[in-house]
């Protein structure tokens, strides 16, 4: 190995009442022979009795001397190629929802099934969606950790290609909603094993920014669908609206094959007794010169040995252990708002579906690589704020008072493209990060598929309750979004964590305390203060003495 123990001294700090040992907690005096009885990696013996500030401090100062892979190394590329196929997990629920809006809009596809843009047959079909959403639960709660991030993520990807098949080929509408089902299913159990996966491989320094894009690739989906949809929905017959639906199943069944490639996340495997595994992807992934005895490589292990139980308990019904913003609106039934705004023109609504895809896309974008600077808090109070006045807005200048005029009109359309892309800056980054970062590993999988039922309970409502109520009330449903993102506003204020650059063990002592935000904050500046001054004092200690 080309990095030896030796090196763990260029980042020696002195935890509180431990002032003999170094940030691992391996004596000055100790001889590497000692350290290593076998070619294995030894836990720094005093995690456990480290504070928080001095695992934050730890945490730093390991990261300092070994930042992670070079950037255009070989493993690098490796990195970013097993990230894209989890990132693609991510862009399947991207595909459905828009290439649902853009067949939604077909002329062919309302025939053949005999429905129309806006009418409860529409929210039957969007809402089978949810419902495969929530029967995931079960599966998304129990398979991650019974048989690892990996299989899950293949067998999302199995059902979801089952689902593509049968509404591309459907032949009446009971065959395309249970293919809406399965497809909902698949992506679900499919986008939530990849979160647990991407949290639980990418470093401390990058995690944000890589659960992010794994979030934000629901536009890369997206723009693939829409852009799709525009030339096939010329077609004047079937496959106007077969195509796109028979496309999904394409990059499904590429990740189907890809994620065989793909390591298992180091703390499953952790978990299921294969410390030695664990500690060669932390070192492949993690370690500038693919080291274990790199400092954050051992600094992990010893927080995994604290806090993960070999052999725990996974009962998938345990949840003991620690969307309503009117993004659905816009995203299944913007033709229906742009018809509503006197854009008639099925083509043109589809362009203006494309168009807002590659905005919203460009948002998502910025606001994942500011989650690691800015931080996760500054986020979302920008995203859920802006999301209140943009909804404001837009019923301010689609309703009926005043007058109407085609600049009023166009106005307001533009103010539900700008929500669109303030959710995108800051909800979509965060909404696989932040949960994901907050649960522990041992209900991580569980809470992810408990947030995602969530999230498909409330789908549930926009599909089935959003047709009628644009039918009826029209321009004051966005008063009713508009009133939820006011409260998201007030929660976020009073309870987000700031979470940005620490490990996921360490997040674990923080949700702990008895106020979190509180917590986070003094810990945060207590770290950086005295990772200041440890570094100071390196630097006055390498400079030569007096001739």
């Amino acid at each position: 190995m080309s990095h030896q123990v030796q090196n763990l001294e260029e980042v020696d700090i002195a935890p509180v009442g431990k002032d003999d040992k170094n940030i691992h907690g391996i004596e000055h005096s100790q001889d590497v022979n000692e350290v290593h009885e076998r070619d294995d990696v030894v836990k720094p013996p005093f995690v456990g009795d480290m504070t928080a500030e001095d695992r934050v401090t730890a945490m730093k100062m390991a990261l300092t001397a070994d930042p992670g892979i070079p950037p255009w190394s070989w493993r690098m590329v490796h990195f970013v190629l097993m990230m894209l196929v989890v990132l693609m997990c991510g862009g399947d629920a991207g595909f459905d929802g828009t290439v649902m809006g853009a067949v939604n809009s077909l002329t062919q596809w309302q025939h053949y099934f005999g429905l129309s843009e806006a009418t409860t047959g529409t929210g039957i079909v969007f809402g089978m969606y949810s419902v495969g959403q929530v029967l995931a639960f079960f599966p998304t709660a129990y398979l991650p950790d019974k048989i690892g991030r990996r299989a899950s993520m293949m067998t999302g990807h199995g059902i979801l290609i089952l689902g593509a098949m049968l509404t591309s080929q459907a032949r009446s509408f009971q065959m395309f909603i249970w293919g809406r089902l399965f497809t909902g299913l698949g992506c679900t159990l499919a986008a939530s094993s990849a979160k647990a996966y991407m949290a639980e491989i990418s470093a401390p320094q990058t995690r944000g920014r890589w659960l992010g894009l794994q979030n934000s690739f629901y536009y890369v989906g997206q723009l693939l669908a829409s852009g799709l949809a525009i030339p096939l929905g010329r077609k004047m017959n079937d496959w106007s609206w077969r195509g796109p639906l028979m496309i999904q199943a394409v990059p499904a069944l590429i990740n189907f094959v890809f994620i065989l490639l793909l390591p298992e996340s180091p703390r499953w495997l952790y978990t299921h007794g294969k410390t030695e595994e664990a500690a060669n992807v932390l070192a492949k992934f993690h370690s500038r010169d693919n080291d274990i005895n790199s400092p954050i490589v051992l600094l992990q292990l010893g927080e995994f040995e604290e806090n993960l139980s070999v052999g725990a308990d996974r009962r998938f019904w345990d949840f003991r252990q620690g969307s309503l913003s009117g993004n659905d609106l816009i995203t299944y039934f913007l033709p229906v708002l742009l018809h509503q705004a006197g854009i008639d023109s099925p083509d043109r609504q589809r362009v203006l579906n494309f168009v807002n895809s590659v905005t919203s896309f460009a948002g998502a974008l910025t606001g994942t690589w500011l989650t690691d600077f800015v931080g996760r808090r500054k986020l979302l109070l920008f995203a859920v704020t802006s999301c209140m006045i943009g909804m404001a807005l837009a019923a301010g200048l689609l309703s009926d008072g005043g007058v109407q005029s085609t600049a009023r009109a166009n106005a307001g359309i533009t103010f539900i493209y700008l929500f669109m892309v303030c959710y995108s800056f800051g909800m979509t980054p965060l909404q696989g990060l932040y949960p994901s970062e907050s649960l522990k590993h041992e209900n991580r999988a569980r809470g992810i598929a408990l947030q995602t039922w969530l999230g498909a309970a409330c789908n549930l409502i926009n599909t089935f309750a959003l047709p009628s109520a644009l039918e009826h009330i029209r321009w004051k449903t966005y008063l009713i979004f508009c009133a939820w993102d006011a409260v998201g506003v007030v929660v976020v204020y009073l309870f987000a964590v700031e979470t940005k650059r620490l490990s996921l063990e360490d997040l674990d002592h923080i949700f702990e305390a008895k106020n979190p935000k509180k917590e986070s904050f003094a810990i945060a500046k207590a770290a950086n203060e005295r990772y200041k001054r440890e570094r100071e004092a390196e630097q006055v200690h390498a400079q030569p003495g007096p001739a």
